[in-house]
């Protein structure tokens, strides 16, 4: 035997929270990892994000502050680190050096953008060598920093 059961003219479905707004731009959806140990570089950076419209962005002051983010479980995973080169405590080239021989970290395989006003060669050549992804000198224009992570990460902006 079946019974069917039916609903009253005044059941009303269960209300539910109102969703976020839907993520219209692949680069939305983006989690970075902004490192210098400068204020305002962070900050005109940030900016420069805004502009192609990537807003997932977390900071840190050195390579040592940043490292201690990357491990914490409360850090969603990041898709892309700019990291300046010469800062205070743990400089780029650490950074660079100590992510990549990480055995955790390491495994993330998070590419890694050197933004730099430095432009000695060997030294650059010793930032690829530790596993910088790519290099990009100060100043950068936001179509400039949209091309580089659209490389590193592989994805087309809309």
């Amino acid at each position: 035997m079946v019974t069917i059961l039916s609903q009253s003219p005044t059941h009303h479905p269960p209300v539910s929270a109102p969703k976020e707004a839907p993520i219209e731009r692949a680069q939305e959806a983006l989690n970075l990892l902004v490192i210098d140990d400068q204020r305002t570089m962070r900050r005109i950076i940030r900016q420069l994000l805004a502009t192609i419209h990537v807003r997932n962005i977390h900071e840190a002051a050195d390579g040592q502050q940043a490292l201690d983010l990357l491990i914490d479980p409360k850090t969603p995973w990041i898709d892309l680190i700019i990291c300046d080169l010469v800062m205070e405590g743990m400089d780029g080239l650490g950074f660079c050096n100590k992510l990549r021989s990480d055995a955790v970290l390491c495994e993330r395989h998070i590419p890694v953008l050197i933004l730099t006003a430095e432009h000695n060669e060997l030294l650059l050549n010793v930032v690829r060598q530790v596993g910088a992804a790519d290099i990009a000198h100060k100043p950068i224009s936001s179509p400039g920093l949209r091309e580089k992570i659209e490389r590193l990460v592989g994805i087309q902006f809309n």
